[in-house]
């Protein structure tokens, strides 16, 4: 898959969470590079796209500590449920060298998973994941 794809991937299904879950879900979404040679950011969509950079490895190290050691492929994916603020809830493998990190700036995904709404949301964030994993983002 190429990033023009995936980004129109990645913005349906996060709208269709928003729906199910009744009111906006991740109000902010990147896709991370961490090949040798193509390493940042290559989309980003959300509420602050000037101040992102500077917090990115802050809002993005409850995510690496729970991640840390463990093989991915793509589709796989997981939440930090105390990632408070701009700090990312989910992590999602796009392909060998992408990820894709969502947060909602203003909720942890613990509050979050209170509502019963959560359930068919996080549904409809396994079928992107099923997307990358049959279709992984390319480079």
């Amino acid at each position: 898959m190429d990033l023009a794809t995936a980004r129109a991937h990645i913005q349906q299904h996060l709208d269709r969470m928003s729906v199910a879950y009744a009111r906006p879900l991740f109000d902010e979404w990147a896709v991370l590079s961490v090949g040798e040679d193509t390493r940042g950011v290559p989309a980003y969509a959300g509420p602050r796209p000037d101040a992102f950079r500077r917090t990115l490895l802050a809002d993005t190290a409850p995510l690496r500590a729970i991640a840390a050691g463990r093989k991915f492929t793509s589709g796989d994916f997981e939440f930090a449920v105390d990632g408070h603020g701009t700090r990312y809830d989910a992590l999602m493998m796009l392909g060998p060298t992408s990820y894709l990190v969502c947060s909602h700036t203003e909720k942890s995904l613990g509050e979050i998973r209170a509502d019963p709404n959560w359930l068919k949301a996080q549904a409809v964030f396994f079928e992107l994941g099923e997307k990358f994993r049959h279709d992984p983002l390319s480079g």
